[in-house]
C-alpha cells in the first residue's frame, strides 16, 4: 500500500494539539488546573477568599491553554521542515519506507511503539515523544480500512 501527501498548516497544529492532550501528564495538569480554577471561583463567589487566588487561578488556566493549544504546536511547525516536504509512503509486510526528492527512510514495524487517529491523522508514535503524522486526507474509505487494519495487526496499541 503506498499512499502520497503533503502537509497543511491548520491540519498539522491540530495534530500536535492533540498529541499534547494526549499526554498523561498534560491530562493531569489541565484538571488539576480546572479543579483549583473551579474551587477558586466558588470560594471567591461565596466571599471566602480575595479575588488573588481566583484571579491567579483563571490566569494560569489561560497561560496553559494558550501554551498547549498554541504556543507549542505553532512553535513545532516552524522548527519542523519536515511540514514543508511532499511525501509517498509505502505500508509493506515487514516495514514502513518514506521518500522524498531527497532520500528515503525505513522503519521496521518494531520500531514503532503505538498509534492513534485523530481527525484528518494517524500518529504513528516511534517513543513518548517521537512520532510521525500520517495525513488521511486523499485516502479512499477501502484504503483507510485496510490501513486500520494494517496499523493494529502490526502496531497495535501496546
Amino acid at each position: 500500500m503506498q499512499h502520497s501527501f503533503s502537509y497543511e498548516k491548520k491540519k498539522v497544529i491540530q495534530a500536535l494539539r492533540y498529541h499534547f492532550v494526549q499526554k498523561r501528564e498534560i491530562k493531569v495538569m489541565i484538571i488539576l488546573v480546572n479543579v483549583f480554577a473551579i474551587v477558586s471561583a466558588i470560594l471567591f463567589y461565596t466571599k471566602k477568599i480575595r479575588p488573588e487566588p481566583f484571579l491567579l487561578g483563571s490566569f494560569i488556566w489561560l497561560m496553559l491553554m494558550a501554551t498547549f493549544w498554541y504556543f507549542l504546536p505553532t512553535s513545532i511547525y516552524k522548527r519542523a521542515a519536515t511540514f514543508k516536504d511532499s511525501f509517498i509512503i509505502y505500508f509493506r509486510e515487514d516495514e514502513v519506507r518514506l521518500e522524498n526528492e531527497r532520500g528515503y527512510v525505513e522503519w521496521p514495524w518494531k520500531k514503532f511503539t503505538k498509534f492513534f487517529e485523530s481527525p484528518h491523522f494517524f500518529h504513528l508514535y516511534f517513543d513518548a515523544k517521537s512520532f510521525f503524522i500520517v495525513p488521511k486526507e486523499n485516502m479512499s474509505e477501502e484504503f483507510l480500512h485496510e490501513l486500520r487494519g494494517i496499523l493494529n495487526s502490526k502496531i497495535g496499541n501496546k
